[in-house]
């Protein structure tokens, strides 16, 4: 199917409640620093208004995003990213223990092997520590590895515990190729309306500082999220795919 109908589609799924959307606490999984921000910063902060602060755990380090520098290695990157996001949460409100970071390496999350099964294993154990009923992953179609990576994460929760609600949040999906054919039938699910707490999502995205060409001056092609993206991402609606 042509990507141009499928994100049609989205665009044209029905407005839920929250309660809906996400009843009881919700695992919210982000391949990276920011990707919390720009796919779920709504259903945060509704959440956290609804006294329900969902778990959102931050899964790669962010430390690939500017590999031409000097000035910023990896692992400066890395404390970069985490402090960001940990500034990016305070803009929505989530409470300080409700941020978790997996550690995994940037652009090489796995999709199988020990690391994968190991870091399924502790997702596991939170979702029963803070018993989640819903686990947010990216949609299967972003094109990220890492994206892809995390996608497989939630399909293998929901072998151990079928029960699970598994819903999609896409970001880098939406700027596919409109022409482009993907293996993929029309996506159900649900949009949020987050008109109330646009203000607040606009605030966690700005707070991406090194994301947003602000922070490294010595990689001249070091990744900058672009506006287009923001453009699709700044939306009074986010989008939650239940197939």
């Amino acid at each position: 199917m042509k990507v141009q109908h499928i994100i049609e589609h989205f665009y044209a799924l029905p407005i839920a409640s929250f309660n809906k959307i996400a009843p009881g606490t919700s695992l919210i999984l982000a391949p990276h620093s920011d990707d919390e921000s720009l796919g779920c910063a709504g259903l945060i902060a509704t959440a956290v208004q609804h006294g329900r602060s969902p778990v959102v755990l931050i899964v790669s380090d962010g430390s690939a995003s500017h590999p031409g520098s000097h000035a910023w290695s990896p692992e400066r990157l890395a404390l970069c990213r985490q402090e960001e996001s940990r500034n990016a949460a305070t803009a929505l409100g989530l409470p300080a223990d409700r941020l978790l970071f997996l550690g995994l390496r940037d652009a090489a999350v796995p999709t199988a092997g020990t690391v994968f099964e190991n870091s399924v294993q502790y997702l596991y154990f939170l979702i029963n520590q803070h018993n989640c009923r819903n686990v947010f992953v990216p949609w299967r179609h972003d094109p990220h590895c890492d994206h892809v990576a995390v996608w497989s994460m939630g399909q293998r929760l929901k072998a151990l515990q079928p029960e699970l609600r598994i819903l999609s949040y896409p970001v880098w999906g939406l700027t596919l190729p409109s022409e482009m054919d993907i293996e993929e039938a029309l996506p159900t699910g649900w949009r949020l309306n987050i008109e109330g707490f646009l203000s607040y999502k606009r605030n966690a995205i700005q707070e991406y500082r090194s994301q947003r060409g602000l922070v490294v001056e010595d990689d001249p092609n070091g990744f900058v999220l672009p506006e287009h993206l923001l453009e699709k991402m700044l939306q009074p609606y986010e989008i939650f795919i239940t197939s």
